[in-house]
């Protein structure tokens, strides 16, 4: 629970939106609210407006300052650039109620114990919470610490010890009954708005105000065929705006509601196995899966078993995944940062569909609580949904300006006409209806009215194409669009890949490539094993799926998956293995088939998965799959053929991907003790795989309108550096005139600074650049007559890591003609598109 806001003027981190905010607090004061109604109703309801359009003004005068502790009303500001102000009334949570059901006293165990956030926010002796509810997200106070904390998931801190010890065995009803009252319902509510409210909060934007002022000055001038027609205008545009949120709405609404209806399987301390609806759910609670098409209803750590899950509905790639337990550690650190893997392959999300569920030996498939409601992945989803982000802010500064350069002139010519007509002895009544008018000219009553049509419009032929648009005031920023980021795989390739070939290796080094063109079986082996085994490929509906790179490597070796436990009943071999087997088809095999003891799922941060497998009546062995960099520094250095490097430049050149594969065999028969820092070392090279990998139809011609359009475009990608070039260049992202200047930047190393080299691709020249004052002369080092944009700079995420933390200043200068980044991780992705976006491009 690390996101909080403090006391004073500290943030709030809202997790999902990045949006952090100050808090204030404040104290209602009876004569000041009298005051306050009493100007509202003198000014005819412009002060209840103002304050509706201000509610900061609101607060201030309604309420004065005063300590968190003690306020009643809390005040937010954002701090970025917008600096949006909203108004929390604090409210109370009693837990008087449970005093009869179960006795619950000031010093009852289950709340004297201070380690966790929820008891910290109990106040003793009255037995009550204090709470604000942000966007959603519920917050209380933490009488230990004097701040508000998110409520709804596990705190941050616990270790995977702490998790299995605590929450292993389920919580007691009693627990379950604290952290339901204080957490609130695990549901995903997405009220329908009611037209009135939709239509009030529409008539009452300041725009339709002043033309309401305007219409009511013009009747009072005799000029009623304007204000009909603006009359008319507005109308429809309101209509037509209320209509598209409430349909909005309506969807939105139907999307989530399924989600608040699911029965799950709720392991108790004492009352064992229960059947609960999803929306009682609490943090910590214990999830026993059991069977198939299992919709998720909450975010939950898995502490036993396996999960395979379909993860379409967050990422849009409906691509199997393999969840694995947690595992138990004697470490104090939180369970997320333990191991350099990715804590998310431990985690079952909100909203996806857990495919399949194979329990650990006989026991049951067991998942924790992790976070409820708006606080999970897809609550998370819905949120953004409800607060989008605000629009671009040079656009609303530059649309700012705009009105009061109309403003200006408006005063201006008001000025002008007091003088003109009291001058020529004007009754006082004719000259304030003159001076007025101008204002109405010069800031023209049709132009909400025209600016909403014409968004409408714009999203009607968005529609047409299959685009939807949740936030319609953000197509405006559309014309602004001057950057578009790619992924590679999947995206300006297609998304199957063909397997051109296997280059093994033996101690001589690189043998000759084994093309599978030829329909030729790759003879047995260890690299035939590891083609076999070394996937996350599952089976389900009696058809193998996965990632397709998985998919086609194991095709090419003839083997077939067998269902667990169908017909194996193996000594040494768990029922709950995947076992592959080899086909009639297949080359002289000197196993029956091989296990799957044990899975370290792909990572995209790591570049590797790895499998421990046991040959049936033979050895437990380990195979590793993966970015052919990484893989080989983990193997054993005599087994990494000399010209690896310059072999693996040959294919990535011509825009294969290439991954590489390494294997050893296990002296212990306890695989499920080790570490995978254990198991990943010491291997022995195997060989590459080759895959070839073809540009979409599609990518060329789009590259050429964005190019055109003159919308720089950028490609982000996780595969090897070399092939993203050569991608880049196929694709028309870089053309042929066009140098491409590889960056390479390497860490403090001993008694040497943090240092770049520049090189061009095509050359072997080097330009070192460290912490001294030196430079590149770009323009001679890249073309004779050295024009913009002849050149683009490309690096990798390590590179990119390294400029980040020591050349900050360089950053900035790298981006403006950086256009290939490779091996980068997802987090890095994350940053390099927030560096884009401070580019005033």
């Amino acid at each position: 629970m690390g996101d909080h806001f403090e006391k004073g003027q500290h943030a709030l981190l809202n997790e999902g939106e990045e949006n952090e905010m100050e808090i204030f607090g404040y104290r209602s004061q009876a004569c000041r609210k009298a005051l306050c109604l009493a100007g509202s109703i003198f000014s005819f309801g412009i002060l209840s407006l103002v304050f509706y359009w201000r509610p900061a003004w609101h607060v201030w005068a309604n309420c004065v300052p005063c300590s968190l502790q003690e306020a009643d009303v809390v005040l937010l500001k954002t701090t970025d650039e917008f600096q949006t102000y909203s108004r929390k009334k604090v409210m109370w949570i009693y837990l008087s109620a449970l005093s009869s059901t179960f006795g619950l006293t000031p010093d009852h165990p289950l709340i004297t114990d201070e380690e966790y956030i929820i008891n910290r926010a109990i106040r003793k002796p009255e037995l009550k919470v204090r709470c604000i509810k942000v966007q959603k997200i519920r917050y209380v106070w933490n009488n230990l610490e004097g701040q508000f904390q998110k409520i709804g998931s596990l705190e941050d801190w616990l270790s995977s010890a702490k998790i299995h010890l605590k929450f292993g065995s389920g919580l007691t009803t009693e627990e379950q009954e604290i952290r339901r009252l204080i957490c609130g319902p695990n549901t995903i509510d997405v009220e329908v708005t009611p037209i009135w409210k939709l239509l009030i909060k529409e008539v009452l934007n300041p725009f339709y105000i002043f033309q309401l002022f305007s219409v009511c000055l013009w009747f009072s001038e005799d000029y009623k065929e304007y204000a009909f027609a603006i009359i008319i205008m507005s109308v429809i545009s309101i209509a037509l705006t209320v209509y598209d949120l409430r349909e909005q709405s309506v969807k939105l609404h139907h999307l989530v509601e399924s989600h608040n209806s699911i029965t799950v399987s709720v392991c108790g301390r004492r009352a064992g196995v229960q059947e609960l609806e999803s929306r009682f759910l609490v943090p910590g609670d214990l999830l026993i899966l059991t069977g198939n098409k299992v919709q998720m209803p909450c975010d939950a750590i898995l502490i036993d078993g396996s999960c395979v899950v379909d993860e379409g509905m967050l990422t849009g790639e409906s691509i199997p995944v393999t969840k694995t337990p947690l595992p138990l550690m004697d470490s104090c650190v939180p369970w997320k940062t333990q191991s350099e893997a990715d804590y998310k392959r431990h985690v079952l999300f909100c909203g996806t569909e857990v495919i399949q569920a194979k329990g650990a030996g006989s026991g049951p498939v067991r998942a924790v609580v992790l976070q409820t409601g708006f606080n999970t992945a897809k609550g998370d989803l819905v949120r953004s949904i409800l607060y989008p982000k605000p629009m671009n802010f040079k656009l609303y500064r530059d649309a700012i300006r705009f009105l009061l350069c109309l403003v200006g002139i408006a005063t201006i010519g008001m000025i002008y006409t007091l003088c003109v007509y009291v001058l020529s002895g004007e009754a006082p009544e004719e000259v304030v209806k003159k001076a007025l008018d101008v204002i109405t000219i010069a800031v023209p009553p049709a132009l909400p009215a025209a600016l909403t049509t014409g968004i409408i419009y714009a999203q009607r032929r968005l529609k047409k194409r299959g685009i939807f648009c949740i936030s319609p005031q953000r197509i405006n920023v559309c014309g602004q669009v001057n950057l578009v980021c790619f992924d590679k795989t999947g995206t300006l390739t297609k998304d199957g890949l063909d397997l051109w070939g296997v280059l093994p290796c033996d101690k001589n080094g690189f043998q000759e490539v084994h093309s599978f063109a030829s329909g030729k079986v790759l003879p047995w082996g260890p690299l035939s094993a590891a083609m076999a085994s070394c996937h996350s490929l599952v089976v389900l509906d009696e058809t193998i799926q996965g990632d397709p790179l998985d998919l086609k490597m194991f095709e090419a070796t003839n083997w077939e998956m067998a269902m667990p436990g169908d017909d194996f009943h193996i000594k040494g071999v768990p029922a709950y293995a995947m076992i592959v087997k080899p086909c009639k088809a297949a080359s002289q095999v000197s196993v029956e088939g091989i296990a799957v003891l044990h899975q370290f799922p792909f990572s995209s941060s790591l570049q590797r998965m790895t499998v421990i497998v046991q040959e049936i009546g033979g050895d437990q062995l380990v195979f590793m799959k993966g970015a052919p960099e990484r893989v080989a520094s983990f193997c054993q250095p005599e087994t990494v053929p000399t010209s690896f490097i310059s072999d693996l430049q040959i294919y990535t050149t011509q825009g294969f991907r290439v991954i590489a594969l390494a294997y050893k065999k296990l002296e212990t028969d306890h695989h499920t003790t080790l570490t995978r820092e254990k198991v990943e070392s010491d291997l022995i090279f195997l060989g590459l795989l080759i895959l070839e990998n073809r540009l979409k139809n599609e990518t060329k011609p789009v590259l050429e309108e964005l190019i055109s359009a003159q919308i720089k475009t950028v490609m982000i990608t996780g595969d090897n550096l070399q092939t993203a070039i050569t991608v880049a260049r196929k694709s028309g992202m870089v053309s042929e005139s066009q140098k491409v200047i590889l960056i390479e930047a390497n860490e403090t190393m001993g008694s040497s600074s943090a240092s770049i080299s520049w090189k061009l691709v095509e050359e072997k020249k080097q330009i070192a650049y460290g912490n001294q004052d030196n430079f590149i002369n770009i323009r001679e080092e890249v073309s004779d007559n050295g024009r913009e944009g002849s050149y683009h700079f490309a690096l990798s995420g390590k590179s990119f890591h390294v400029i980040s933390q020591h050349f900050s200043s360089l950053l900035p200068k790298i981006l403006i003609n950086g256009t290939i980044f490779a091996r980068m991780s997802p987090g890095q992705k994350s940053s390099l598109v927030e560096e884009f976006q401070k580019l005033e491009l």
